[in-house]
Order: structure tokens, then sequence, then C-alpha cells
């Protein structure tokens, strides 16, 4: 299930990436409420994909595929606040 997979790479984030308290606990709220959020599948799996790629310290990687914190939090704030 996609919420799973969001919170498998949630996790992987926090341990290895230092994802933020703050950040986590709105992508928790995302995983706690699947009925509000399974008609958007498709932000959800964009979401997926950023955290995948989340970089604590801003780096944009190999092809600028890293995702620093105002990125994930501009997305996280379009899905929360629909």
């Amino acid at each position: 299930m996609i919420f799973a997979q969001l919170q498998a790479v949630m996790n992987t984030a926090q341990d290895e990436q230092e994802l933020p308290d703050y950040l986590a606990e709105q992508v928790q709220f995302i995983i706690d409420h699947p009925e509000r959020f399974l008609a958007r599948k498709p932000e959800i799996q964009h979401l997926i994909e950023q955290v995948e790629h989340y970089d604590t310290y801003g780096q944009t990687g190999y092809l600028g595929m890293g995702v620093n914190n105002v990125i994930l939090g501009n997305t996280l704030k379009r899905l929360l606040d629909a």
C-alpha cells in the first residue's frame, strides 16, 4: 500500500538523512489519515519520491535529485492545506 511505502521511506529518511521532526510529523499525519489522502495517490507518490531523495544539507545530488527541507515543506503544505 502507498501509505506503508511512505512510512518506510520516512523511517529511512529519519534514520539516515536526519529528516527534521516537524517534517516527519506532517508526513506521519498523512500516513495516519489515509482516508483523507487516498484520492490523491499521484501527489502521495510524488511525496514518497521527495522523502526518498531528502537531503538534510540541501545538496542537489546527481542530476539535481536531492530534496531539501524547503522543497519537502512546500509539498507537504500543498497536501495538508487542500
